[in-house]
């Protein structure tokens, strides 16, 4: 391996941008009556993974540690360590207290159901009394029109 110093600054670039979004990649849909999302954990001891809510706010935290053993030589090393956190905001319309996650395969799967008061549902249309009065009227002009004749 040859030392490139762009690409060494490419790397430095890449760790102070945003890492939390790059070392958490999500993936976020409604799928039905839930909210579903998707973080990329690879590498994470579900034990590390610490996942809480509060009022409308989820809190992520992951921590990664380095695989190196004592006496090792590291010749690369491009993966993130250390602890990581994301918090997601929840909107009004979902029901964080029902909120369920899972930790396979390296991805943290977060289910958070629909309020049921957000739910769409169906209204019954009422019958109005102004609809009973024009039928009368028109019964009224009915017979009316037949007496007349």
């Amino acid at each position: 391996m040859r030392f490139d110093p762009f690409r060494e600054l490419d790397r430095l670039a890449e760790r102070t941008i945003s890492p939390a979004a790059r070392t958490m990649p999500m993936e976020a849909l409604r799928r039905g009556d839930e909210f579903a999302a998707y973080l990329d954990l690879p590498g994470v001891n579900p034990d590390d993974v610490d996942v809480t809510v509060e009022k409308n706010v989820v809190t992520i935290r992951a921590r990664r540690m380095p695989q190196r053993e004592e006496g090792d030589e590291v010749i690369a090393d491009e993966r993130t360590y250390g602890e990581f956190t994301r918090q997601l905001f929840l909107g009004d319309n979902l029901d964080p207290g029902g909120l369920t996650a899972d930790l396979s395969d390296g991805v943290l799967t977060l289910r958070i159901p629909v309020d049921e008061a957000s739910k769409p549902r169906r209204i019954a249309l009422a019958a109005s009394e102004r609809d009973g009065d024009s039928t009368e009227r028109e019964d009224t002009s009915a017979s009316a029109a037949s007496s007349s004749r």
